[in-house]
């Protein structure tokens, strides 16, 4: 185990990144080799600069220090497990790890999955009787002859046992496509209901169609069916699962304390970003975004009266940003009810200030490797995982 010192930001910072390209393509981790203290680098600068740590916190930031601890192999997402001091950790190619103070152990009974270009093994989060029943949520992809599509499904989790049971399906991506991009499929729970992000598929024009729940947030009930007083067509079936529209790849969902939905969201060539989720509310993609296409073909940018909902924050260059956490502990009281955002092609990690509906870039920390996944620990602490074979699962602690 190795740790460096981070010094937090005082100041908003901008990290120069490029973009993300059409296939999200993980690269390898790099290595911490000597415990020094680095600080954001800013915009346009070739790399980070040697800094001494800050003497004390201070209203707007904190010390703190990164800890690395055991590797995973392509690790997607993870969760604190409610009552105990256990992570739950997905790998890409279909593994689900159980990480406590006393290692790591290896859950049987998954269910089988796809890997694509960017599927496989994806989101999982605990019910909200977990501590009562081990009910928890997963998601990853299936298909077969090209055509894939994201599933969610609730199953019971033994973590004495380390087995998965009882795995039930409950909704599924319609129609499954050809290719191996833009699943999304994250997840959130608030209120008894389920939320989850539904990528387009890289098909931009399901995005704002009614006929297929591509390109969508959903929200459902907490066994798959679309949830009473959904703001959608109720004559097209699957439209009354809509909680919103015009997505492209949404990697990110959170509730913060006041119980306000935010996405992170994969732009194309710029123009990713950070959404505050209303219902009903049309988020533009493919008709408007702050990014241009790949062939270089320009989008229209958000703009008011175009009847799309503008990002809150956006990004151009690319950060990529895979993962989205709404900060609610106590190790880091200045940052209670901040978003943090793991980026992937920027590989840094990344402060939101939240304040009510309003957000704000805050801080920027280069950490020399593509950042899959940010979560809040047992402890109130902040863990990271990076991307990609050997990623590692990192904890800040306060300095």
């Amino acid at each position: 185990m190795r740790a460096r010192t981070v010094v937090a930001l005082l100041a908003s910072t901008a990290l120069a990144a490029a973009c993300s390209g059409p296939q999200e393509q993980p690269s390898a981790p790099a290595t911490t080799t000597t415990p020094e203290a680095t600080t954001a680098a800013p915009s346009g600068a070739a790399s980070p600069t040697p800094s001494s740590p800050a003497p004390s916190p201070t209203p707007t930031g904190h010390t703190f220090e990164v800890v690395e601890h055991e590797a995973f192999d392509e690790p997607w997402a993870m969760v604190a497990l409610p009552g105990t001091d256990l992570l739950a950790i997905t790998e890409k190619g279909g593994a689900l790890k159980l990480r406590g103070p006393e290692g790591v152990r290896e859950v049987s009974g998954v269910p089988e999955v796809t890997v694509t270009t960017q599927g496989g093994f994806g989101d999982i989060i605990a019910g909200p009787t977990f501590e009562s029943d081990g009910a928890v949520y997963l998601s990853w992809v299936e298909g077969s002859g090209g055509s894939s599509g994201a599933v969610v499904a609730k199953a019971r989790l033994d973590v004495d046992a380390a087995t998965l049971s009882d795995i039930t399906k409950i909704w599924e991506q319609t129609p499954k496509i050809d290719g191996g991009g833009h699943y999304s499929h994250r997840l959130a729970i608030h209120d008894d209901h389920l939320y989850l992000s539904s990528g387009d598929r890289q098909q931009f024009s399901p995005a704002q169609e009614f006929d297929s729940n591509l390109g969508k947030i959903l929200r459902l009930t907490l066994d798959g069916q679309p949830a009473p007083g959904n703001p959608f067509q109720e004559d097209i079936p699957v439209s009354q699962q809509f909680w919103t529209i015009g997505h492209r790849n949404p990697l990110g969902l959170a509730f913060d304390a006041d119980g306000r939905l935010w996405s992170s969201e994969m732009g194309p060539k710029g123009g990713d970003e950070v959404n505050l989720i209303k219902p009903g509310l049309n988020y533009g993609w493919p008709e408007a975004s702050n990014g241009s296409n790949y062939d270089g073909s320009d989008i229209p940018d958000h703009a008011p009266g175009d009847g799309f909902e503008a990002p809150k924050v956006s990004w151009n260059p690319s950060i990529s940003p895979g993962s989205l956490m709404i900060y609610q502990g106590d190790a880091f009281p200045a940052w209670r009810g901040d978003a943090f955002i793991g980026a992937l092609s920027g590989e840094a990690l990344i402060r939101i200030d939240l304040d009510g509906e309003a957000a704000t870039l805050a801080d920027t920390w280069p950490m020399g490797a593509r950042i899959r996944e940010v979560e809040q620990g047992p402890d109130g602490g902040i863990w990271l995982l990076q991307d990609g074979a050997g990623g590692k699962l990192l904890e800040l602690r306060g300095a």
